[in-house]
């Protein structure tokens, strides 16, 4: 096939983002072309193909809305599905849509710049191909950025290093002495997953985790066709709730219920085992320190009553930040771990990992040996992706120099000094972090092929926000931030990971609902506060 060079759009990623950025594309009957570094679809359900690897999100809303058709024939096995279950769906969707043919796999974009004169993005890849085009959409992801650890003498460990988020598929630890390295979500269902098949496991640990134990339900024909027939409401009613669910807050005022009450409705919440005691429970948790400190400990006493050893307990029922106000994972067996005599967690908070060795890796002086190392390590979340590229806006604006100095976007969406340039999941949007992802990513790819779309209607080649609408979605972003308690954790919500990154609260957290009825709002002013050309 004859490559066309010179493109009306270019779409980095193929994952949830970018497949259906590429259907929408088609659908206007624009040129284009998608890039993604992975050799198939998939985006991070591709890449963090590590066991254990799980959806938190209801089966029932994380997926498309946009065909009937798939709708109907596409069945999900269980309420939270495991990563091979989404990886199939993905590529399902590829298939039936005839997606792939617009993809070029293991295709890294290493420079993209913006051209004022010609009105055009030059997009190069790392093998040296150029492409112009109109529009540069960015699908590289929220969570595609890994974030390595710089531990000394790693060149001469003779064990397995696996980074979760770039997993060697195939990799067996039956009978191996495995360390894990962090306990974020994506640690903890490793950890519950090959306690019982390694010989040795030790879990370094920086932060403990209020986790909450997942309840998974496989799915029947019968109990499936229950949750087909709700799909024509759930399609609308997702984009309407706080976090993109199908659950929402709705419980009345705290002060207005009995302590027994909040214990019944906490209780009603932990049973329902999804992340619903978090973003569809008591919603001044996330705000009044006191309210904060009642569900967390809480929650500690849940976690307490699964491990065994008092010692162990202490080391894993956090204390230094509050329910809620970081990253809350759902687990199905993680503290029971912890009770068999193969596991051992170190605590690397006070005494830091110190460097690797031919064998393991050392802590306050004791060697750890190690076959396998994986790290959970985490990513440098929201700009990371982007970041990592060399795009350069108007008169040579390095987008990297400017995120690496202050966080900034319009909705998450556009960034002023880099006209058609659209971050879908780019940071200060609630897709960033705060939402079901299938929920925020559509929405937010509408959002952009309806900004195409208008500009296109209306005869002009460029748009991006102005400085000003721009300092005006950066106060009320972080005036939302602020009225809350996730400003006082330090996490990677906040960028706090990643030595030297701007402290900014990464997504926006002002409630799905109310930030598609600002971006709605937007379009339908003719784009107010956008500098269009």
């Amino acid at each position: 096939m004859q490559r066309n060079n010179h493109l009306d759009a270019i779409v980095v990623g193929a994952g949830i983002a970018g497949l259906y950025a590429i259907y929408r594309l088609r659908e206007l009957g624009l040129s284009f072309q998608a890039f993604d570094a992975a050799p198939d679809v998939g985006g991070t359900w591709y890449w963090n193909s590590y066991p254990g690897a799980r959806v938190d999100s209801q089966s029932y809303v994380y997926q498309y809305w946009f065909s009937d058709e798939l709708l109907k024939e596409w069945d999900w096995s269980e309420r939270f599905p495991s990563q091979p279950e989404t990886e199939r769906y993905l590529n399902f969707v590829a298939d039936k849509f005839e997606l792939r043919q617009h993809i070029r796999f293991n295709t890294r974009v290493a420079h993209a710049n913006w051209d004022e004169a010609a009105g055009l993005w030059t997009v190069e890849t790392e093998a040296g191909e150029r492409y112009t085009a109109k529009y540069f959409v960015s699908c590289a992801g929220m969570l595609s950025a890994p974030k390595v650890p710089p531990f000394p003498g790693h060149e001469q460990y003779k064990g397995v290093i696996a980074h979760t988020a770039r997993w060697p598929r195939g990799i067996d630890l039956k009978g191996k002495k495995v360390g894990v390295v962090g306990t974020g979500a994506t640690g903890i269902q490793v950890i519950q997953t090959i306690a019982g098949e390694v010989a040795e496991l030790k879990v370094f640990q920086r932060t403990a985790q209020y986790a909450v134990r997942m309840n998974n339900e496989r799915y029947d024909a019968k109990r499936f066709a229950e949750w087909r027939a709700q799909y024509p409401r759930l399609r609308e009613h997702v984009h309407h709730t706080f976090a993109g669910f199908d659950f929402d807050f709705h419980l009345p005022s705290w002060h207005s219920l009995t302590p027994a009450q909040r214990r019944e409705e906490l209780e009603k919440l932990w049973t329902d085992g999804s992340l619903a005691i978090w973003v569809g429970g008591f919603q001044e948790s996330l705000i009044d320190p006191a309210i904060n400190e009642e569900v967390s400990e809480f929650v500690r006493e849940k976690i307490r009553a699964q491990i065994n050893d008092p010692k162990v307990a202490e080391m894993l029922v956090p204390r230094l930040y509050g329910f809620g106000t970081y990253r809350v994972p759902l687990e199905n067996g993680y503290y029971e771990a912890f009770n068999r005599d193969n596991v051992e967690v170190i605590d690397v908070r006070a005494t830091p990992i110190e460097r690797f060795t031919e064998k393991g890796l050392v802590v306050n002086g004791r060697e750890f040996e190690l076959d396998v190392v994986i790290l959970a390590t985490g990513f440098d979340a929201g700009t990371g992706a982007l970041a990592r590229m060399d795009v350069r806006g108007r008169d040579g604006r390095s987008l990297t120099e400017l995120w690496s100095k202050d966080i900034r976007s319009t909705l998450g969406l556009q960034v002023h000094g880099f006209p058609n340039l659209f971050t879908v999941a780019g940071p200060l949007a609630p897709s960033t972090a705060f939402c079901n992802m299938t929920t925020c990513l559509q929405q937010q790819v509408d959002w952009v092929m309806n900004c195409i779309t208008w500009l296109r209607a209306n005869g002009k080649r460029a748009i991006e926000p102005t400085r000003e609408r721009e300092d005006e979605w950066v106060r009320h972003h972080d005036e939302v931030a602020n009225s809350t308690l996730l400003m006082r954790t330090k996490s990677w919500y906040t960028g706090d990971n990643i030595e030297g990154k701007p402290r900014r609260l990464l997504s926006y957290i002002g409630g799905v609902g109310n930030y598609r009825q600002i971006c709605d709002e937007a379009q339908a002013s003719g784009y107010q506060g956008f500098k269009v050309a």
